[in-house]
């Protein structure tokens, strides 16, 4: 089915491409391969829109698809695009975009507005209310002791707001639902059917700003304060959440089915819901042009992924001979701006520990200093050694201040139980003595290196042509 796909969408390609070239000219040809101007417009409107903080020119940008199109042919010739995997994952990804193009959208508009109905219908002529409550919980069974004491004290709260207490404070400090405590004693907002009868008739009674008198309820007692009051908005307000909620709950599926019965019937003769989707779905690459390129950016993109990590990222991040080589090269580039410590700082529990640290990493490469010093002083039942790990700059550590770039004649007081404080590494005072010392900026330059010289190969090897004529019409044409 897939391989199917892959011919389709090839097929299509092909016969828009011919349809197509009056109305949409080739800007250029990249090793015999036409890309038209709608595709080129495609990748440079997405690509370069106001929000992208490097903007190309229109003429930069050719260039940079050029190469974008070279690295896609080398991928190509290296049919990195026929495996199992690369092929699952290109269906995998088209049944997904394509969702959005096969369910029927007047359903799900139909289903919201049903939704939206029944909600403003339960709500009623009543709306809804924002109130906040301060709650005195009281047992049913409680006698009648407990009963007057939740009395006097709710009536005794109620006097305090009246004389001007802050409700919203009071309700933090007093009331037992911790949930609308928390928020002043806010509840969300209320339709009615929604809470205990004896708490809503009162409720829904008050005007905003009003506050009522203790009101007994099931659960206790409560004073409440109305916020705020309205009517259930229009439609189109709740529109969004409404749909965000259909989806949830597994819309997209009905939806989808409800189109295959339409498309269906389309269709007519013998041909099943889930035939028609098929075909509309093979349809989809010549009906929606946007849905083609998107496509086609997904295959080329995770082409050019796997070869640009063959020939760039994988192949600088091993290369421990080449980054060393291009860092010897380009030493000056990496020197530093002020003196800097490699090394550790150690925290020991004595003056013996801390000679003990230093012989054990004698001899071994700063890397494995550090699991080193834990394996032979550090175990499960004694710690001898803390370490805080550099490389370190002057104003940055105040135990390297004091006992490596000596800025400052107070010494630091040491961590509790390791009194001993002791430093091991080397300071470069013009730049790293080894590409390790600034692996991740020499890796990340030896990769621009290697993508450069790449492309320099692709330009020689293979060929291509742009059209200034169409070029000058990209984004400037009827």
């Amino acid at each position: 089915m897939k391989q199917f796909l892959v011919t389709l969408a090839v097929l299509t390609a092909t016969l828009c491409t011919s349809a197509q070239t009056k109305d949409d000219p080739i800007v250029m040809t990249v090793n015999g391969v036409d890309v038209p101007r709608s595709e080129f417009e495609y990748s440079y409107n997405k690509n370069n829109t106001e929000t992208v903080l490097d903007r190309k020119s229109l003429d930069e940008y050719v260039e940079l698809f050029i190469n974008y199109k070279l690295k896609v042919a080398a991928a190509a010739e290296e049919r990195m695009d026929t495996s199992a995997a690369f092929i699952k994952e290109q269906q995998e990804y088209r049944t997904q975009q394509a969702e959005a193009y096969l369910v029927d959208s007047t359903f799900i508009e139909e289903q919201a507005r049903e939704v939206y109905e029944q909600t403003a219908q339960r709500i009623g002529e009543d709306g809804l209310i924002l109130v906040s409550h301060i709650l005195l919980r009281l047992s049913q069974d409680a006698d009648d002791a407990a009963q007057a004491a939740a009395k006097v004290r709710a009536d005794s709260i109620y006097a305090a707001l009246k004389a001007g207490a802050d409700f919203a404070e009071l309700a933090r400090k007093v009331s037992q639902d911790p949930g609308s405590a928390a928020k002043g004693g806010q509840l969300p907002w209320i339709q009615k059917g929604q809470t205990i009868p004896d708490f809503e008739r009162v409720a829904f009674s008050l005007q905003p700003g009003e506050l009522s008198e203790p009101v007994l309820s099931a659960v206790g007692y409560h004073i409440i304060k109305m916020d705020e009051r309205k009517q259930f908005e229009p439609y189109e307000f709740h529109r969004k959440s409404i749909i965000e909620w259909l989806n949830q709950r597994g819309i997209t599926a009905a939806a989808k089915q409800s189109m295959g019965k339409k498309l269906a019937a389309q269709m007519g003769g013998d041909v099943t819901p889930q035939e028609a989707l098929d075909k509309a779905e093979q349809e989809l690459d010549a009906k929606y042009p946007d849905f083609h390129y998107l496509m086609k950016e997904f295959h080329d993109g995770s082409m050019l992924y796997e070869i640009s990590n063959r020939e760039v990222w994988d192949k600088a991040a091993k290369d421990e001979k080449g980054l060393e080589k291009f860092f010897k090269k380009h030493k000056k580039q990496y020197a530093y701006d002020e003196p800097v410590y490699r090394g550790i700082i150690v925290n020991c529990t004595t003056a013996d520990v801390l000679e003990k640290v230093k012989k054990s990493v004698k001899g071994k490469k700063e890397a494995e200093w550090v699991q080193t010093i834990r394996e032979q002083f550090n175990n499960d039942s004694t710690l001898q050694v803390k370490i805080i790990r550099g490389p370190f700059k002057a104003g940055k550590n105040k135990y390297a201040d004091y006992y490596i770039f000596k800025t400052t004649q107070e010494q630091p007081e040491a961590i509790e139980g390791f009194p001993v404080v002791g430093v091991i590494g080397k300071l470069q005072k013009k730049g790293p003595d080894s590409y390790e010392d600034v692996r991740g900026a020499v890796t990340t330059d030896y990769q621009n290196y290697l993508e450069k010289e790449w492309v320099k190969v692709l330009r020689r090897k293979y060929t291509w042509t742009v059209y200034p004529d169409v070029l000058n019409t990209v984004n400037n044409h009827k």
